[in-house]
């Protein structure tokens, strides 16, 4: 039993060898043995070795011979040590039993244990671990063996996928195979080899898609195989049938994080490491026994009938073995054996666990010899090429080399700019992400009005003018060309994460291998997406503003093909987005349980690179889901029916309105859920902000009247409680909670005339009752309505409200703000001198500065109206004009030399300016120039065309106040006002 279909044809026993006449029947017994020889003992005289028959991942033979009584270990050491292979423990071998199913030889057992002939067995070399990130292997020969995995499941129809994925996989097999695209080799090659079972009816494609592969490296091929692989949901997936307790069939899976429930090919569910309790199997049953909190006390217990007792053993073991690699950090001991009887499985895992391997590969410091590809010349040792770059930089650089899967400019000599260029050559901005990696203690940017160079001025604008004669007047251009340069800064966004963070965590290992994973096998591939997504869009506006003569034939006036397509590939990755909620959650739990990566976290926010608050950036991919389908939407809008590049544009708007829809929801609640992670970052004396079903409401600045006077409080709203906190009481210029008051039963009222202060009101709630005015009309008209409506949902969901508060929370150790001390309020002015250790352009400090709110509706709006894009720039008394680049996000502008710069060079809070156009005492004779100014601060910038203007004037009107709510707040009696 065992053997593959055809395998004895590849074998001469000593009988065909000496002409005996040839048998059509196939013979149980082993090659060389006798009949008296097989009814001995296993089939084996005494004494008598082995002669095992392995087969590589290459579909490559070779036999090993081995003492009679070796155990399982003994062979994989053969196998990896002429194998060459040191990342050995993610590898294994496997063999078909009785029942012709393929498990997995285990090492500490006798081969002849478990295995009824092996001398007529053939053993598989195979992957047996799949980690989710292939930069975690750091051998090129070990992601070649996993690539040649990834042909063989597809081949034998185990990672199912559409037939586009299946092409482009199959083109990356055939770049690493034969090398750059030739329509008569890779015909030859297809004809002679099959890599997917429907390869005839697409081989066209494949072909198609190979020559976009020109110039790529057989390492880089492997790279992007298990790119793609891994984001399919049949990666590394090996079913285990079984059935639920109503009997409906379904399929086990084990995988690194956890266990896997499928119904057909879908995933149904997944059973997370950290949610097990226990494994087990009694008989035919399989039992998962989960912690109570995961499906209530009553639940806690999930049993699967499977085929067979030892179907069931063998699909246990396996997950024993996987809990092992994956979560284990060393070695587990294995299980002393009972003096008198045993009960239960002694089974352990033997080998190295996935944490040892990497440090013994990092550690160990060998230097590969270069292998030979089964059917490529290519010689390729990564160990070779880069022995002295740290681990990390290594698979950043093979990211950064790689091309982008399905996209039409992978190519170099697809490009009409590098068509000399050289896959190793690097962007001078990924250089910089990659060698210059931050540093500990870069102090944040601090709220100011930006102060840089004003040299060169006058060049700049005769330049800026020259380039505007130059360049296309056509609205779709610059509509187009919003894309593009939204899209740089999305991509920075996204290196904040994929390269700054990840430096940072791996420089301290300051966060664990399941996190690391989650996070990073998530955001890498859109970054991935992206850079080829941005190169495309780059290349297509550069023609079609005229720089090379392509332009002449007009092919190249659009942008809806470049826009279809990559909106149709990016619909690939909404898995990945769906993820983004586990992945915001789990970060913040890491953060709340380890000290380590708390400390990482926060001193990583102080840095210039990080110019948000850190979660923000993993609200990016969706979020920019968003801008794609506000910017076709003035596309279309602006083409008429007839346009060459309307239909274009209207398919790839439906494409990314189907993902926004789908995505809504979930980016709701994962703003929610980002923010009162942030909040819970900045206030101190309050715990699990972040509690179920809680939303915020509104933040901003109002006046407390207490016995002293009217004093400044920052008020956070809600769908619970109101929170007023006063700021500057520690050295980090946090806020500190004074109170915290439920919404059930409170009451809102005007009561100006009452107090003889400006825009006052009362709030009256169970434990006390509070007078706060606010600084216009406006801004209490703001406050008062949102309170009455969360007042209000919260009489309607009395039973979740209830869930969310404990009275303790606000009954037992309140301050008595009616008595509040001087002491309290002095520290707070006195802190504001100093230099904070907070970023001072959030919006909760924005807010107390400015005197002034904002809601969770404007945050909204504010994700929607993010911009970027080069500006003039001139002071109120200034001459010249400095050109900056701009980028608008969080109701701020920040300011960069070039789009290239990693971090800002300083920023401007937008809440409380105004915008307009320059008047006639402002002496500004220029076109596109608008206006920001604030009491004393007065800034003109000047856009490139009417369009840009345009859309500059709408997204800061969007983030600047109303009128009227930043007037004075002047008091009418004797009480005198102690806020800044």
């Amino acid at each position: 039993m065992g053997e593959m279909e055809g395998s004895y044809r590849a074998i001469q026993t000593p009988g065909t060898r000496l002409g005996a006449q040839f048998n059509a029947g196939i013979s149980t017994l082993e090659p060389g043995q006798s009949l008296s020889d097989a009814l001995g003992p296993v089939g084996r005289s005494p004494g008598r070795g082995l002669q095992l028959r392995v087969q590589g991942l290459d579909d490559s033979q070779e036999f090993y011979d081995l003492e009679s009584r070796a155990d399982g270990q003994t062979l994989l050491s053969d196998v990896f040590r002429r194998s060459n292979l040191m990342e050995s423990d993610y590898f294994g071998l496997e063999f078909q039993n009785m029942q012709m199913s393929w498990v997995w030889l285990e090492p500490t057992k006798l081969v002849v244990k478990q295995v009824k002939r092996p001398m007529n067995t053939l053993f598989r070399l195979s992957v047996k671990f799949f980690p989710p990130d292939p930069g975690q292997l750091q051998e090129e020969y070990t992601r070649y063996l996993f690539s040649l995995q990834m042909k063989r499941d597809l081949l034998e129809g185990r990672l199912s996928c559409t037939e586009n994925t299946a092409s482009l996989l199959a083109s990356h097999l055939l770049q690493s195979e034969i090398g750059d695209y030739d329509d008569m080799a890779d015909r030859d090659f297809l004809k002679l080899n099959k890599l997917l079972p429907n390869q005839e009816r697409i081989q066209e494609r494949i072909m198609e898609l190979h020559y976009r592969h020109l110039g790529q490296t057989p390492a880089d091929s492997d790279f992007q195989v298990l790119e793609i692989a891994r984001k399919l949901e049949m990666y590394g997936v090996r079913f285990h049938p079984a059935a639920d307790r109503e009997g409906t069939k379904i399929n086990l899976a084990v995988a690194h994080i956890g266990l896997q429930v499928f119904q057909g090919n879908t995933k149904i569910n997944t059973f997370n490491w950290s949610k097990i309790r226990k494994l087990s199997f009694k008989r035919k049953r399989f039992l998962i026994k989960l912690y109570p909190e995961v499906h209530g006390p009553h639940q806690d217990t999930l049993e699967f009938q499977m085929v067979s007792r030892d179907q069931c053993k063998i699909f246990w073991k396996n997950c024993v073995e996987h809990h092992s690699f994956f979560r284990l950090l060393d070695q587990p001991q294995p299980k002393s054996k009972a003096i008198l009887f045993s009960r239960g499985s002694s089974f352990r895992y033997s080998g190295r666990t996935q944490k040892q391997l990497v440090e013994y590969v990092k550690d160990s410091g060998a230097r590969r010899t270069p292998y030979q590809r089964r059917n490529s010349k290519v010689r390729m040792s990564a160990r070779s090429l880069a022995p002295d770059v740290p681990k990390q930089v290594i698979w950043l650089v093979f990211v950064a080399l790689s091309p982008l899967p399905g996209s039409s400019m992978d190519s170099p000599q697809l490009s009409p700019f590098n068509s000399k260029s050289s896959p190793l050559c690097l962007s001078p901005s990924f250089q910089m992400s990659t060698l210059s990696l931050p540093g500990a203690g870069q102090a944040p940017s601090p709220l100011q009005s930006p102060i840089l160079s004003e040299v060169g001025t006058n060049r700049l604008e005769e330049e800026e003018e020259g380039r505007r004669k130059r360049y296309p007047t056509d609205k779709a251009y610059f509509i187009a060309k919003e894309i593009l340069t939204t899209e740089r800064t999305y991509l920075k966004d996204l290196e904040v994460i994929t390269v700054w963070f990840r430096s940072a965590v791996i420089k301290e290992n300051a966060m664990p291998e399941g996190l690391m994973t989650l996070l990073f096998s998530n955001i890498d591939p859109i970054y991935e997406f992206h850079r080829g997504f941005l190169k495309e869009i780059d290349q297509r506006l550069a023609l079609w503003s005229g720089r090379s003569n392509a332009h002449v034939k007009g092919d190249y006036q659009r942008i809806g093909d470049v826009m279809l397509r990559n909106m149709c590939a990016l619909k690939e990755f909404t898995n990945y987005l769906q993820k983004h909620d586990e992945v915001l959650t789990e970060l913040e739990k890491a953060t709340k349980r380890l000290k380590k990566l708390e400390t990482v976290y926060k001193e990583f926010e102080l840095q210039k690179v990080c110019y948000l608050p850190l979660n923000t950036f993993l609200l990016k991919p969706i979020q920019r889901l968003m801008h794609y389908k506000l910017i076709l939407e003035r596309l279309c809008k602006h083409y008429s029916p007839d346009h060459p590049d309307h239909n274009n544009c209207r398919e790839a708007l439906k494409e990314v309105a189907e993902m926004t829809n789908q995505l809504q929801s979930s980016l709701i609640r994962l703003e929610n859920f980002q923010k009162l992670s942030e909040l819970q970052r900045d206030l101190i004396g309050i715990e699990n902000l972040t509690a179920p079903g809680r939303e915020f409401i509104r933040e901003g600045c109002l006046y407390k009247l207490t016995k002293k006077g009217l004093q400044q409080r920052m008020f956070f709203l809600f769908s619970d409680q109101l929170l007023y906190t006063s700021k500057g009481v520690t050295a980090t210029n946090q806020f500190k909670v004074h109170g915290q008051l439920p919404l059930h039963g409170m009451i809102v009222e005007e009561s100006e005339n009452e107090w003889s202060v400006p825009h006052c009101f009362t709030i009256y709630s169970a434990q006390r009752t509070i007078v706060v005015a606010a600084s216009s009309k406006v801004e209490m008209g703001k406050w008062i309505e949102d309170l009455n409506m969360a007042i209000e949902m919260t009489k309607k969901s009395q039973e979740k409200s209830d869930l969310f508060l404990d009275p303790g929370l606000w009954s037992s150790d309140e301050v008595s703000l009616d008595q509040e001390s001087e002491d309290d309020m002095s520290s707070s002015r006195n802190s504001l001198d100093k230099q904070t250790h907070h970023r001072a352009n959030s919006t909760m400090h924005v807010c107390w500065h400015r005197n002034t709110s904002v809601s969770m509706s404007d945050h909204s709006l504010a994700v929607e109206n993010q911009l970027s894009g080069y500006l003039l720039r001139k002071f109120k008394n200034s001459n010249g004009w400095q050109k900056l680049w701009v980028v608008f996000t969080n109701f701020c502008l920040f300011f960069y030399k070039t789009h290239q710069d990693d971090f800002p060079l300083a920023s401007l809070p937008l809440l409380g300016y105004t915008v307009s156009s320059p008047g006639e005492s402002d002496s500004i004779h220029k076109e596109y120039v608008f206006k920001l100014h604030f009491k004393s601060h007065v800034y003109f910038f000047r856009a490139e065309s009417e369009y840009t203007f345009e859309r500059w004037m709408e997204v800061i009107k969007s983030a600047a106040s109303a009128t009227g709510r930043m007037s004075l707040l002047i008091p009418k009696g004797p009480l005198q006002m102690n806020g800044n």
